[in-house]
């Protein structure tokens, strides 16, 4: 665990180990980008370190300094995602009153609800039954009126759509899944 943590940005690192004042330090210095995917991590941000952790206050001011709630591992799991899996519900609760995708479907198709509930994660599926369709009306909200949400991990969406062209069964699973599940999913 140590030799990866050295491969780690000195923020990854900082929030990683819970360090708040150090985080902060850094974010004020600049030095480093709150949104850089560690590829020797999955493409984990740091803003996904806080959600795993479970630090809310971290969370906030990784979003206070630019960090990007929609930005994915290379599975297509958000902050949102890691949250769920742990338990998180602080985190969860943060990441919505933010306006994070928190109904975003991983590549599989699964959104963070499902995630909660393959981990047994009951508080958190309680939440996110209710959140998923406040996010749903915050997103056609904001639509009507005509306001840009950031809900796109764009570089996500380019790698993803890659794949499906070269593995069409990986895209074709991931329909199955979707129609197996009941409602649209939209990611707010």
């Amino acid at each position: 665990m140590l030799a990866k943590m050295m491969e780690m940005t000195e923020l990854h690192e900082a929030v990683a180990l819970g360090d708040y004042d150090l985080v902060e330090k850094i974010l004020k210095k600049g030095s480093c980008n709150p949104n850089y995917k560690d590829v020797d991590w999955n493409d984990r941000t740091p803003l996904h370190w806080a959600a795993i952790k479970g630090q809310t206050e971290m969370v906030k001011l990784l979003i206070d300094y630019g960090a990007r709630p929609c930005l994915t591992t290379d599975v297509g799991w958000t902050a949102a995602h890691f949250a769920a899996e742990s338990g998180r519900l602080g985190v969860l609760r943060t990441l919505h009153a933010l306006h994070a995708a928190i109904d975003a479907p991983d590549f599989f198709g699964d959104t963070p609800k499902r995630i909660a509930q393959i981990y047994g994660q009951k508080d958190c599926v309680k939440f996110l039954e209710t959140a998923e369709a406040e996010c749903r009306a915050y997103h056609l909200q904001a639509q009507q009126k005509g306001l840009q949400l950031d809900q796109m991990d764009e570089e996500w969406e380019f790698k993803r759509r890659e794949i499906m062209k070269t593995s069409p069964s990986l895209g074709q699973n991931q329909n199955n899944r979707k129609n197996e599940k009941s409602g649209d999913l939209q990611v707010c």
